[in-house]
C-alpha cells in the first residue's frame, strides 16, 4: 500500500507560481474559438432579425379600421335579420 501512495504523490521538481502556470497555447486557441464562435452567430442574428419585417404604425391603424367596420357591418345586419335569425322580406 505505501508504494501506491509513493506513486500518487507527484514530486515538485519546480514550484508552482504565476510565471511557471499559464493556459498556454491550448488557452489561447480555445478562446479564439470561442471569439469566432460567438461573431458568426451575431452574424447569423443580425441576418435573421433583418428578415422581420414589422409592421408599420399606419398599417396598424388601417387594419384596425378595417376590422371595425366589418364588425360594424355584421352588426347592422344580424339586426336586420331580426330575432328569429330570418332575413325581412322587402
Amino acid at each position: 500500500m505505501s508504494v501506491a501512495l509513493l506513486a500518487a504523490q507527484p514530486k515538485n521538481d519546480f514550484p508552482l507560481t504565476d510565471e511557471t502556470v499559464s493556459p498556454g497555447m491550448l488557452g489561447f486557441a480555445v478562446f479564439i474559438l470561442l471569439c469566432v464562435a460567438v461573431f458568426l452567430l451575431l452574424r447569423s442574428m443580425n441576418k435573421q432579425m433583418g428578415k422581420i419585417q414589422v409592421p408599420r404604425e399606419a398599417d396598424l391603424e388601417q387594419e384596425e379600421e378595417q376590422s371595425s367596420a366589418a364588425s360594424a357591418a355584421k352588426s347592422k345586419g344580424e339586426k336586420a335579420a331580426g330575432k328569429d335569425g330570418e332575413r325581412p322580406k322587402d
